[in-house]
């Protein structure tokens, strides 16, 4: 199967919202010309100006170019989910390494397709189940299945007793899906090239650890600082970039201190990470993943957890420092990513666009402000060369009709009905969260 066709085409009369800023442009023109963004900005149309060559659109535009009117519906970036686990399957985190290898790329398969029809062109991996990310990633790229632009990440790095240590201390237990196990500087680099050896472009690394994880709880850091220099040093050098598991102050400015590049969680802050983060603002992004935190208070009975458990292992006070840590990161100009921890039985897959919902209702941003750590922002942290995350001229194409207005209320984002048309390097499918995976349509007019 090649890659999909594109087609050129004209959109009009949008109300566009291009990411590079918070306006939004009521009678807004886009031209996707092949892959790539030709022009978009503000045109003055008139009654019958599709027959010619729309106002401000620039004269290169060929006159045979088909026009679409999307009557005022909104226009958007493409989103970038920061925290991505294509393999994980809507089950349990106890049940992440069960799946043998050909049941995880089937679940990845499925996923990417869903995260795709979401809206989300882009993604970020924290971790992957059995490797499969990479092959998923090229299977992506050369057209065989629908899906994000993925920065693909090979299995977990943690060390001995860290969270993704499932053996017992009898060796008891191994298992091979997730969790790369490894200690000492040395045994850490050669994690990392074997990483690389798989052609990954993301090292996940765990700092510290999980409140209901007894042998290695949130704070509590499971690299020293000379494990975690090695893994971003060998990283860095072959061209991969790191990610990480830090819940604590302690394990956010081990984070910092040696050149991590996407930190998950930053839940628990102290004056010392907030100035660390903020003097590397310019290069650090940081990914709260809220979603398992209230997802996991709002079903803890469900998964056999009581509510006062679950209290006592401190996730109440676990959220409320989140919201208090992510409002200083904002103050302080630290790019703050939506995404994280999706595709658990609590957080399945295709809920993406809920994490949108909680930056405005617990971190207090405006919708426009969430749209913009959700595209322009996400889109840096996916792409350092810049090419997605905002509508501009010599960009990808990836961009997003939805019939209702976003800016005024994120929720609509939710409702994958209300999301007609999602484009991803000028190639337009729909429907791609219904039944048939394979639904592809370029016309939305």
């Amino acid at each position: 199967m090649s890659r999909p066709a594109t087609e050129d085409v004209v959109f009009t009369n949008a109300r566009l919202f291009t990411g590079v800023d918070a306006e939004v442009i009521d009678g807004g023109v886009v031209w996707v010309s092949g892959q790539h963004i030709g022009f978009a900005g503000r045109s003055e149309l008139s009654g019958d100006a599709l027959s010619g060559v729309p106002s401000g659109v620039p004269s290169g535009v060929p006159p045979d170019v088909r026009r679409v009117d999307l009557g005022g519906r909104f226009v958007m970036p493409g989103m970038t989910e920061s925290h991505a686990h294509l393999s994980y399957p809507n089950s349990g985190p106890g049940d992440l390494n069960k799946a043998t290898a050909e049941e995880a790329m089937l679940h990845g398969i499925a996923n990417a397709r869903v995260m795709l029809g979401s809206g989300f062109t882009s993604a970020i991996s924290f971790g992957s189940v059995h490797r499969v990310d990479v092959s998923l990633r090229d299977a992506i790229n050369r057209g065989l299945i629908p899906g994000p632009r993925l920065a693909a990440a090979g299995r977990d790095l943690g060390g001995t007793s860290s969270n993704v240590d499932s053996y017992d201390e009898h060796g008891a237990g191994r298992t091979e899906g997730l969790g790369l196990i490894v200690d000492g500087p040395w045994d850490v680099r050669r994690a990392v090239r074997l990483i690389r050896r798989s052609r990954a472009d993301v090292v996940k690394i765990y700092l510290d650890g999980e409140n209901l994880n007894d042998r290695a709880p949130a704070g509590e850091l499971t690299y020293t600082d000379e494990e975690v220099a090695a893994c971003v040093d060998e990283a860095h050098r072959r061209k991969m970039r790191v990610v990480c598991h830090a819940r604590s102050a302690a394990a956010v400015k081990q984070a910092v201190r040696y050149g991590v590049d996407i930190i998950g969680h930053a839940n628990e802050l102290d004056d010392e990470a907030v100035d660390l983060l903020r003097r590397e603002r310019h290069r650090i992004f940081v990914g709260p993943a809220i979603a398992w935190e209230i997802q996991f208070l709002a079903h803890c009975t469900e998964l056999g957890i009581s509510r006062e458990a679950a209290r006592a292992k401190g996730y109440d006070r676990e959220v409320d420092r989140t919201i208090s840590s992510v409002k200083r990161l904002r103050a302080a100009g630290v790019r703050v990513l939506i995404g994280g921890d999706y595709g658990l039985n609590i957080t399945p897959h295709g809920t993406y666009a809920k994490d949108l919902q909680y930056f405005v209702e617990l971190f207090g941003l405006t919708p426009i402000e969430a749209l913009l750590c959700a595209t322009r922002d996400g889109g840096a942290a996916a792409d350092p060369q810049g090419m997605v995350g905002t509508i501009e001229a010599g960009k990808y194409a990836d961009l997003l009709v939805v019939d209702g207005d976003p800016s005024m209320d994120v929720t609509v984002l939710q409702d994958h009905r209300r999301i007609i048309g999602v484009m991803k390097g000028g190639v337009m499918y729909r429907g791609l969260t219904e039944r048939d995976p394979y639904t592809c349509d370029a016309d939305i007019g």
